[in-house]
């Protein structure tokens, strides 16, 4: 068991990199504790709902009692299985703003600027939509859809952003993402087109890549140097050797916990659970960051929402039609209609997100709305919040500790009731008027900011989007973990490439800049001349700094 480079992961970046490692001749073996992704679960988009609620394909992991929020436990999903996340995710693609890069650099993360990572997105983008040729790829292994927005709530949520004085944008990972406009997916032919699909699917039939079905339990160090990666096996406990190198893409819980395990991370911590210090790298789980939302529900006035499917029967009819012709609702993740918007004045790019939804339900199907109703997932992009994660013991069996500290500023409080008092504006327009019944949840008698606040104490939840805890930086930044070529400071022959090396969280869902993250890493482990930069100009709203639309 040993091949030139061995991948902690085979989920949205590591399934990325073993692709283009492989196409370069390299061996690669991909480590992966959980199992195969077929079946309608996973692959049927309408079903998404369910794989992240199942422990066969869920880590299962929560937060500790959050302190600003009733000492509520959030759920933390995690994918636990081939694909990742990207195979338990709800498949919204959002590259991120162009201004989101460009402060990676700033922050120490050189090469990492917009005009870097442009070249990547377009290398890996099979775009069927998308605003053309100067913004984005058109072969690549990654296809990314647009759904068919048949239902009239859709159209009806983009005309109303634009009758409130919003941009209208025909293409948000393209030049212009402030505004309202058509949502974005990773689903190709009906199905989810997650990075299992993708790239590791293809790159396993070259031969050149291979899956190991284990538990990483820690990465073998001798001296300074990574040489393997220890595994629990049906076999029994082995060690994976690696030629060249040892990629950890294992998520932005398990890649800090990993590192920690191994000796690298805030040397009193890993002393305090018995683990031999190899590296002091403070920021080994640090800087843990994400993004929180509300699902704001009305009433609907007509019966065209989704919710005449919400029984037994309607979702045994959706998921017939799929699996006998490929179509039907069951072929989209209904997300279908989003916007980007800025929440005040003198804030230069947007930094509120929503996603719409022709149905009142949780995330986890679990609590539909009594009747016909739709919703909107708004939260903010930017909190200044920072969390977490550090070992629970030195035993690997054992979970991390998750401490997100959600909503500790009050720059989070105040960018939240924005986002309930915008959102009541937006579905107060005409556009709307002939769906909108009444506000169902938080309830037009939550007006004043202390009941606003009561609200979303009790009901914020994680958009899923954790990230930051391997954070990229200078060499010469006591807290960066790795540097710019995703190499881990002080060690040799390792490297973390996925969300965990974010410096800051980037606007919108984190599935395509994980997946450019493990694009870009493998030219910088192949030792490649990065590709040409583009310095393609974004749009930014002229009257940012006096204008809020």
């Amino acid at each position: 068991m040993n091949a030139d480079y061995v991948i902690v992961g085979a989920g949205s970046a590591g399934c990325a990199m073993a692709y283009r490692l492989a196409e370069a001749g390299k061996r690669v073996i991909v480590i992966e504790t959980g199992g195969s992704d077929a079946g309608p679960f996973i692959q049927m988009p309408g079903a998404l709902s369910y794989p992240m609620n199942m422990g066969i394909y869920d880590w299962g992991f929560q937060s500790e009692p959050e302190p600003h929020l009733g000492g509520r436990r959030l759920a933390t999903p995690r994918g636990k299985v081939v694909g990742g996340s990207s195979s338990i995710n709800g498949m919204v693609y959002v590259r991120g703003h162009a201004r989101d890069y460009d402060t990676w650099a700033e922050m120490g993360a050189d090469g990492w600027r917009y005009a870097d990572v442009l070249p990547y997105f377009k290398r890996m983008e099979h775009s069927h939509g998308g605003q053309g040729p100067d913004w984005r790829g058109a072969n690549g292994p990654l296809h990314i859809t647009r759904g068919p927005r048949s239902n009239p709530l859709f159209d009806a949520f983009i005309e109303s952003g634009r009758q409130a004085g919003y941009p209208v944008t025909a293409d948000y990972n393209g030049e212009q993402q402030e505004g309202f406009g058509p949502m974005e997916a990773t689903i190709w032919k009906g199905r989810r087109w997650s990075a299992a699909n993708a790239y590791l699917k293809p790159a396993l039939k070259g031969g050149n890549v291979h899956i190991a079905r284990g538990f990483a339990r820690r990465v073998v160090m001798e001296g300074k140097r990574a040489v393997g990666v220890e595994v629990d096996t049906k076999a029994g406990r082995q060690i994976i050797r690696a030629g060249r190198e040892v990629i950890i893409a294992a998520s932005s819980i398990n890649s800090p916990k990993l590192l920690m395990l191994s000796g690298i991370g805030d040397a009193a911590h890993l002393r305090e659970h018995g683990i031999e210090v190899v590296a002091d790298r403070p920021g080994v789980g640090a800087n843990l960051q994400d993004h929180m939302e509300i699902y704001m529900q009305f009433a609907a006035a007509q019966p065209v929402t989704l919710y005449k499917y919400w029984n037994l029967f309607g979702k045994a009819w959706v998921g017939a039609q799929w699996l006998l012709t490929g179509g039907g609702l069951g072929a989209s993740n209904q997300f279908e209609a989003c916007a980007f918007i800025r929440s005040k004045a003198g804030v230069e790019y947007p930094d509120i997100q929503y996603h719409f939804l022709p149905i009142a339900v949780r995330y986890d199907g679990k609590a539909a709305a009594g009747g016909h109703g739709f919703q909107a997932h708004v939260g903010p992009m930017r909190s200044k919040s920072r969390g977490s994660v550090t070992l629970r013991s030195g035993c690997p069996e054992d979970a991390p500790v998750i401490r997100f500290n959600y909503m500790s500023t009050p720059e989070d409080w105040e960018d939240f009731r924005a986002c309930i008092r915008l959102t009541r504006e937006v579905f107060g327009q005409e556009a709307m008027q002939p769906f909108v019944k009444s506000e169902i949840q938080p309830g037009t008698l939550l007006q004043s900011d202390e009941e606003l606040d009561g609200f979303l104490r009790d009901h914020v939840e994680s958009a899923y989007h954790p990230c930051g805890t391997c954070r990229m930086g200078r060499a010469s930044d006591p807290m960066a973990v790795v540097d710019n070529e995703c190499r881990v400071i002080g060690v040799e022959g390792l490297r973390v490439a996925d969300s965990s090396i974010f410096p800051q969280i980037t606007n919108g869902n984190l599935n395509g800049p994980s997946i450019m993250t493990g694009e870009k890493a493998a030219d910088h482990i192949l030792g490649r001349t990065p590709l040409a930069a583009l310095n393609s100009e974004p749009w930014i709203n002229p009257n940012w700094q006096t204008s809020q639309r």
